[in-house]
């Protein structure tokens, strides 16, 4: 059997987010989910340091990395459309699953069984984590086309902000008030 795993993650790159929106900076899922990674690393870091966590972040940034995996075989669903009811989101929910197994019945067996976890979101404080950090990096997507006089961002970034401010994770809160703020800098600004 061919082992195509990594040559079809390889393919996040021509996976684009945002399709409904005009961009005026494209952003594809790997792009996204380096951005994810980065920030889910840095939450669970905060969570530990400052809350009394336990998860691993190495765990959190990887899980992170792979989040969005499955939008290689299902593409990038608008997230309007995605969570407009719960039966086109429960639908959604096993075509996600089904991508998984497929990307997952691409690695040997010993590898595919240390990769589910990851694809599958199997761990419930990770899983977490890496949600509140996906959210806040379509955020700080908003946040730039914004910045680049982009309004067709404007409504999605209130309705995304108003659902990280209902997240009760401790750490997303607190990067919230310590870092977001310097998104809305200029480069000369953060100097």
């Amino acid at each position: 059997m061919d082992h195509h795993f990594f040559a079809l993650i390889s393919r996040m790159r021509y996976i684009d987010r945002w399709a409904l929106m005009r961009n005026t900076t494209r952003e594809n899922i790997q792009e996204h989910s380096h951005m994810v990674a980065v920030l889910a690393h840095a939450l669970a870091l905060i969570q530990n340091q400052r809350f009394g966590g336990t998860v691993d972040p190495g765990r959190v940034a990887v899980a992170a990395l792979y989040h969005d995996a499955t939008e290689i075989i299902t593409g990038d669903m608008p997230t309007p459309v995605k969570y407009d009811n719960p039966a086109i989101r429960g639908a959604y929910g096993q075509v996600e699953r089904m991508a998984a197994d497929r990307l997952l019945s691409m690695l040997p067996e010993e590898l595919a069984a240390e990769y589910r976890p990851l694809l599958l979101d199997e761990d419930p404080e990770v899983h977490a984590i890496v949600k509140a950090a996906d959210r806040l990096s379509a955020y700080i997507k908003c946040v730039e086309e914004l910045k680049a006089g982009n309004l067709d961002f404007k409504r999605a970034g209130e309705q995304i902000l108003e659902s990280l401010r209902a997240n009760p994770l401790p750490a997303l809160g607190y990067f919230m008030e310590e870092f977001l703020p310097s998104f809305e800098l200029t480069l000369d600004e953060l100097n």
